[in-house]
This record gives C-alpha cells, structure tokens and sequence, in this order.
C-alpha cells in the first residue's frame, strides 16, 4: 500500500499550500506598514470614541464632586460646642 500516517487518504479538489516556520517574517513590515496602518486606524475611529470617554470623564467627575460634597460636614452645626 505504502500510506504513511500523514497520507492515509486520497483527498481530491483540496490543495495545500505549507511554507516552512524557517521561512516565514514574523515582524517582516512592522515599522514601514504597522505603524501606518495604526495611525490610520485610530484616526478613523478617534471621532466615534472620544466623545463617549469625554462624556464618561465628565460624569465621573461629576460623581465624586457631588460625593465629596454631600460626605462633608456642615461646620455651622459645630459652632457652639465646646
């Protein structure tokens, strides 16, 4: 028969398409191409996104102002103690 373990089967209309891990770039284009198409990327989305942080920042603050000022004690109602 001669079918190794890899071979068992006869498979038609499939092609496989292997490079060897001894060949492949890993970080081939990172600086000329990555940082480009970041920069792209955060431009595109930086109108749809900071709004929705900003409001988030302005209510937060919002929060702990209001929070500091109601946990503070009124000081007039200390006057007269001894």
């Amino acid at each position: 028969m001669g079918l190794k373990f890899g071979n068992l089967a006869k498979i038609n209309g499939i092609v496989y398409f292997r490079l060897s891990p001894y060949e492949q770039k890993a970080f081939k284009g990172l600086i000329s191409e990555g940082i480009p198409n970041l920069a792209r990327r955060i431009q595109g989305r930086v109108f749809r996104s900071a709004p929705i942080f900003m409001a988030a920042y302005l209510v937060l603050n919002w929060a702990k102002e209001t929070n500091h000022a109601a946990s503070r004690k009124n000081p007039k109602d200390y006057e007269n103690d001894t």
